[in-house]
């Protein structure tokens, strides 16, 4: 019998992935902490329209708490300086083309001043839209309370509904980049025992310069998932996981680097044997059952990194350990193969050794071991450069610490 679930699932599931993507988060979230401020608004200000309040929320709900906060401070900094600067202009001179020219330019340096950030161009336009009415004094201050009540409503929003946190988008971001990483290793192995046109081999070269760009979009992603897990109640060792994503990306980005490398390398093997074939058939299929292996790799590698169930990690390790393996005695194979092919053909000794060290790269970032001591690395600079940054703070973390270790041995 037909499933008649599937039509009712199916945009169900649709508007629940529409729920998970950051711009989505963002436009609710936005809305409606901009209709609050402006409904608390209405009741403490004496502006009949006060749209300064819903305005101010709107910029400073972000999709993370820690952008909230960030924003927030910067935002009511940058509009109280353009409102005092108003103020100091107005009782010394009136609107004029040259006093409107002075006031911009002294907003514009107050603002770098204040350290304001992105906001510098909004000192100039609070003090602007000050100095443009007639009741200077009283319609300041209603624009810096107007300002107030925005932020507060804003931060508030995010306090009490804590934003998302965006490490599953970002996983799936690098998930995505393992992939397309893999896909032009396929496509490499699978023209290697015909004749490549020159074209189509700097054609895939062309793809792997291509990754840099996705590298930088899955970048970007990590960040907005770096920002969600600082200050999110939600979140437990959010430090372990900035550290353990962003290592990943690093590897991946390594291997990237290394890739492009590898498509050159294909690309002049290519001009050196433009009527034949790039490898012998026994060569050729060595190499492509190598690449497979590696490109499996990459992607075991990536599930690895974005996996946070214990469960999961143990078999995504699992896989891992197996593709490395299996690509390791696949190299083996290749090395004593290309060796008796350079004693054959000596004049490539160059880019069959350049082969092999390439993908030993790979395998090498890829390696469990090495990821291992990476992530110590990068978890012990990062403790180390937080005890630095805020030495109180982690000598009262100490104290609890021992206290507890205390009453623990005491029971």
């Amino acid at each position: 019998m037909r499933d008649l679930r599937n039509p009712v699932r199916a945009p169900v599931a649709e508007l629940v992935r529409w729920g998970r993507e950051p711009a989505v988060a963002q436009t609710l979230r936005s809305t409606a902490a901009a209709t609050l401020a402006y409904v608390a608004a209405l009741g403490l200000s004496s502006e009949p329209a006060p749209l300064t309040a819903p305005l101010t929320a709107l910029l400073v709900v972000q999709v993370t708490l820690y952008s909230t906060l960030t924003t927030s401070i910067r935002r009511v900094n940058s509009v109280v300086a353009g409102v005092v600067i108003a103020i100091g202009f107005s009782e010394l001179v009136g609107l004029t083309w040259w006093s409107l020219g002075l006031i911009i330019l002294a907003s514009l340096v107050v603002g770098r001043l204040v350290r304001v950030g992105e906001f510098v161009p909004e000192v100039a336009i609070s003090a602007m839209l000050v100095l443009g009415v007639t009741r200077v004094a009283d319609t300041a201050w209603d624009r810096v309370l107007e300002t107030l009540i925005g932020a507060v409503v804003g931060l508030l929003f995010n306090v009490l509904l804590v934003p998302p946190v965006w490490v599953g988008p970002a996983g799936e971001s690098i998930e995505d980049l393992s992939r397309r990483m893999r896909r032009l290793l396929l496509h490499i192995g699978e023209e290697l025992t015909s004749p490549t046109p020159v074209e189509r081999a700097a054609a895939r070269l062309h793809e792997a310069r291509r990754l840099d760009h996705d590298i930088a979009d899955v970048d970007a992603a990590l960040r907005q998932a770096e920002d969600s897990l600082r200050l999110n109640p939600r979140v437990k060792e959010a430090m372990l996981h900035r550290v353990v994503l962003r290592t990943g990306l690093d590897t991946l980005e390594i291997c990237a680097v290394v890739l492009r490398v590898l498509a050159r390398t294909m690309t002049d093997l290519a001009k050196e044997r433009r009527e034949e074939p790039l490898f012998p058939l026994e060569e050729g299929v060595a190499i492509q059952e190598l690449l497979s292996h590696v490109a499996d790799a990459l992607v075991s590698f990536a599930v690895l990194v974005t996996t946070q169930v214990t469960e999961s990690a143990d078999a995504a390790e699992d896989r891992l350990a197996g593709e490395l393996a299996a690509a390791a005695a696949a190299r083996e194979k290749v090395a004593h193969l290309l060796l008796e092919a350079v004693q054959r053909y000596p004049r490539d000794w160059q880019l069959h050794g350049a082969l092999l060290a390439e993908i030993d790269r790979i395998l090498a970032e890829l390696d469990m071991d090495h990821r291992s001591r990476r992530l110590m690395e990068e978890l012990d600079r990062h403790t180390r450069e937080q005890r630095e940054r805020h030495p109180q703070l982690s000598a009262v973390r100490r104290w609890a610490h021992s206290k507890r270790s205390s009453r623990a041995a005491v029971r």
